[in-house]
């Protein structure tokens, strides 16, 4: 399999050579960008805000990594400030031995007596000598002791600097990517806003049910208006009945006598 990937590969080479000539190795670059262009525009966002976030998470070992070697730098310059002090002190007190035995040095006696015990001068000159030279020696790495505390601090402190900027880029970072995320939340929406298709019918069939139900109502307050008209009202006219009835003594009598009468005149008339 891997010899036909490797034959295939300088199959490529020597016919791309040969068509393109020199310009070949510009023209697969360019291809092998483009492609790679081409695949990373296809990669979901939401993947990529994603891996972004694994990406800030693989900042934490390092992170650490980074306080256990602050804590480290601090324990040190810590054990070599005392270390300083005590040296600085134990200096002093050889300091003050060596003035002493030079000033009886120089007071010319030839027998000194130091807890005890009796010295010569050679003795105390000899002791001079060795501390005055071991104080030199100590004085000198004091010095570089000194310096390379100095040195120390500077690391402790630009490293320090160093922590707390990548812990507030950390944090700028998950700040920047919840952003991001919320951005891509409101767009995705949008989308779907903008690609939703309402049934135009059926919004046209809720509103004619609508109408028709209004129109029904509308009768109904109709009716309601037109017998509230005659109803309610105090009965003054006379029902048709009881108007036929009323006075029809009356009215028979005028009626038979009327013709009586009628009938009286027309002989009278005759005769």
């Amino acid at each position: 399999m891997v010899k036909k990937i490797v034959v295939g590969s300088l199959v490529l080479t020597v016919v791309g050579g040969l068509i393109f000539g020199r310009d070949a190795v510009s023209y697969v670059r360019t291809g092998f960008t483009s492609v790679q262009e081409s695949v990373r525009s296809n990669v979901p966002l939401e993947f990529e805000i994603e891996r972004a976030k694994q990406e800030v998470a693989e900042l934490l070992p390092e992170i650490r990594k980074s306080v256990t070697s602050i804590a480290q730098q601090q324990v040190e310059v810590e054990r070599l400030t005392k270390a300083i002090e005590n040296r600085e002190k134990a200096l002093a007190e050889q300091e003050e031995a060596i003035m002493s035995l030079s000033d009886d040095l120089k007071s010319g006696d030839e027998m000194f007596v130091y807890a005890g015990h009796r010295y010569s001068q050679s003795e105390v000159e000899k002791d001079l000598a060795e501390r005055f030279n071991r104080f030199k020696i100590a004085e000198d790495t004091l010095k570089r002791e000194r310096e390379l505390l100095v040195s120390k601090e500077s690391a402790l402190a630009s490293h320090r600097e160093a922590l707390e900027s990548m812990l507030s880029q950390r944090k700028g970072f998950e700040v920047e990517l919840e952003r991001l995320q919320a951005r891509l939340r409101t767009i995705e929406a949008r989308k779907q806003i903008s690609t939703l298709e309402i049934d135009d019918s059926q919004l046209a069939h809720v509103k004619g049910v609508i109408s028709e139900i209004d129109k029904r109502l509308d009768v109904e307050d109709a009716v309601l208006a037109a017998e509230g008209n005659f109803s309610g009202l105090i009965p003054v006219e006379k029902d048709a009945e009881q108007e036929a009835t009323e006075g029809i003594a009356l009215r028979v009598d005028e009626y038979f006598h009327g013709r009586s009468a009628e009938a009286t005149e027309l002989v009278s008339t005759e005769k």
